[in-house]
């Protein structure tokens, strides 16, 4: 009990994690585009984990295993998941972001029934779409100021999302051969060759190479990337993938619906973002989700100590 207890905070943390990561992705793009944010990124990201390692701080061995088994894994999260979360973000608000994005548990249920054939019970199903319920309700009450950008956002978001439900699909395959920080150091390393490359070639063809370096001259710039370039990218990457060895995949996208309470609070607070009354009846109904997904799982353990005892 303890120990999954120890998993459900690690998960928790994660959340939390990722629903700031909306808040400083959004202020970093006040200083650079979103594939030089995300070159940049990825570049700190690789270099912490690079350092790491070359300390011997972690350990990277490939000794009989094939780094490049992977690379799915890696073009899925990060480069598919936020190359389009960005240029999402970018069209919306940091709390339609987090909207938007938590719809991932029903994709990832879907997918990981068909994929790994995980089989959720009934009240895991009305859990997640209680969960998804929340969000579809926000987006009917917002409904009103979508537009033609904004519906363009919505897309870039669900792509984002599914490719991240994907990536969750693929790292429980991969799980028992392994380990959290091999993916880890795979996924930094495809997200940093992919976005400097579209980065380089994207100044390179504008003539504009000079202004690939100007966001490193801005402190309000340099904060926001130390944030998302270890800790949302790095430290949740590490936290992810160990969770998914852990528990069901559909389980672990739950609790990415959790960063919705903080990106929304995130944008009230820091970016003085409306705060409706029907965001918080929908979040009601994600942690709702939430917390019907895991109180099944304890009911069961605690059964299962009863008959442990009867017998």
């Amino acid at each position: 009990m303890t120990k999954q207890r120890s998993i459900y905070l690690l998960a928790l943390l994660y959340a939390i994690i990722i629903g700031f990561s909306f808040l400083f992705t959004k202020i970093a793009l006040q200083f650079a585009d979103p594939i030089d944010t995300l070159a940049y990124r990825f570049t700190l990201s690789f270099l912490v984990m690079g350092v790491a390692a070359w300390a011997g701080w972690i350990k990277i061995d490939w000794q009989g295993r094939k780094w490049w088994r992977l690379l799915p894994i890696g073009l899925l999260y990060p480069t598919l998941f936020f190359g389009f979360q960005v240029y999402g973000l970018d069209l919306m608000s940091s709390s339609e972001a987090g909207i938007f994005q938590a719809t991932g548990p029903i994709f990832t249920l879907f997918l990981a029934s068909l994929l790994l054939k995980e089989r959720a019970t009934w009240t895991q199903k009305l859990s997640v779409m209680c969960s998804v319920g929340g969000v579809i309700y926000i987006m009917a009450q917002s409904g009103a100021s979508v537009h033609d950008t904004s519906i363009v956002g919505v897309v870039l978001l669900l792509v984002s999302t599914v490719s991240l439900s994907l990536y969750g699909v693929y790292v429980r395959r991969f799980k028992e051969g392994y380990t959290s920080i091999q993916m880890s150091f795979v996924m930094m390393l495809v997200g940093c060759l992919v976005f400097n490359a579209l980065a380089i070639g994207k100044h390179s063809y504008e003539g504009t190479m000079n202004r690939l370096w100007e966001p490193l001259t801005e402190l309000d710039f340099i904060l926001p990337l130390l944030y998302i370039g270890i800790m949302s990218s790095l430290v949740s990457s590490l936290l992810s993938n160990y969770l998914l060895s852990k528990m069901e995949a559909f389980k672990m996208s739950m609790f990415v619906n959790l960063g919705t309470f903080v990106s929304i609070a995130a944008g009230v607070l820091f970016l003085h973002e409306r705060l409706e009354g029907y965001h918080i009846v929908g979040a009601l109904l994600i942690v709702g989700g939430v917390l019907g997904v895991t109180s099944r799982k304890r009911k069961r353990i605690g059964n299962r100590a009863l008959e442990v005892k009867a017998g």
